[in-house]
């Protein structure tokens, strides 16, 4: 492999908002603070990418709007040599999300803005233009226009990724979380056309139907081959990776069960989960692109997610592919298991 990543989707500006409290309706509560930062698949993961490996060519793809919000997105992309976002275009308003932080019960409420996201489609990526070993794409659930229904494939989301495989292109996805059916009719219609799915453990439990936690929040250990087998039979041809807090979980190609425990970062380390699940799914990608091995991949992207947690922004505490390696021989080897 040596044309590089696609990075394609949901591009969106965060706005923190930090609030007194959250107001009854009709009262009014003071913002003592605004900061502004990227969101959304393409931002966070493409920028940990760059980070990891400064001389991987990185194409960005996704619709911001000619405003300020366009701009911020855009200049900041462009901060490193290694991105190209020759194609990311220009229309209606750029989606943003106001983040309105409790100081009191100390959480958050979102306020998404789909904008020019909504009408992000396959007429906005052309693969007879844009080259790339592997696209990495999301978040299905969070672009309008892809998760309509397509007679034939099931969803636009499916045609476009059956397409970049017919150009040769191996396929990876991302979906958000939300509260819905949705899951089953807008998300496994492009499993049958996916490469490698790298999700975590509720989503995954959505998409087949089988409990990943018990009702105290705990992983059901026993359910979690379950779920694998269950995507595979979806139609996933490679890794399916699936992370959680504690331990990351994957099924090879050959039917090969693998369970790693996270590192163990002590608590008092630990600034932000922002971004997290995006790093992990930087970290696996990069080392598919690299040709390792599932296990090394997910080593790999465990050690990334731990670096992201370690600072409050999504990227800010990404290292280096040689450096994250070093950070992670500062813990003891998580515990693995593997049944084949």
């Amino acid at each position: 492999m040596n044309k590089g990543i696609i990075v394609a989707g949901n591009m969106i500006v965060d706005l923190l908002k930090k609030i007194d409290a959250y107001p009854e309706a009709c009262n009014l509560t003071t913002i003592r603070k605004v900061e502004q930062s990227m969101g959304g698949l393409v931002p966070n993961c493409i920028q940990d990418l760059a980070i990891i490996d400064p001389t991987l060519p990185l194409k960005a793809v996704g619709i911001v709007g000619k405003d300020d919000y366009g701009k911020f997105i855009k200049a900041n992309l462009e901060k490193y040599p290694n991105i190209s976002t020759e194609f990311v275009k220009e229309a209606g308003q750029t989606s943003f999300t106001d983040v309105m932080y409790d100081s009191v019960r100390r959480t958050r409420a979102f306020f998404q803005f789909r904008g020019a996201n909504a009408e992000f489609s396959q007429a906005d990526i052309d693969f007879d233009k844009i080259e790339g070993d592997i696209l990495h794409i999301g978040y299905i659930l969070l672009l309008d226009t892809l998760d309509e229904p397509d007679e034939e494939y099931g969803t636009k989301m499916a045609r476009l990724l059956a397409d970049a495989q017919k150009h040769g292109i191996k396929t990876s996805i991302d979906i958000v979380s939300e509260e819905s059916d949705r899951y089953r009719t807008t998300v496994a219609p492009a499993l049958k056309y996916t490469d490698y799915c790298i999700i975590n453990e509720v989503e995954s439990a959505k998409i087949v139907g089988i409990p990943s936690k018990d009702e105290n929040g705990n992983i059901i250990e026993e359910n979690m081959p379950k779920i694998l087998r269950g995507l595979r039979e979806l139609g996933v041809s490679n890794w399916i990776i699936i992370h959680a807090r504690d331990a990351s979980y994957g099924l090879d190609v050959d039917g090969t069960y693998v369970r790693i425990d996270a590192l163990d970062i002590p608590r008092s380390m630990i600034v932000g989960t922002t971004g997290a699940g995006d790093a992990f799914c930087s970290g696996t990608i990069y080392a598919a692109y690299k040709g390792m091995n599932m296990i090394d991949a997910m080593n790999f992207g465990t050690a990334v997610a731990s670096c992201s947690i370690l600072t409050a922004g999504a990227s800010d505490g990404i290292r280096s592919y040689e450096d994250t390696l070093k950070f992670a021989k500062e813990f003891p080897e998580p515990k693995m298991t593997i049944v084949k």
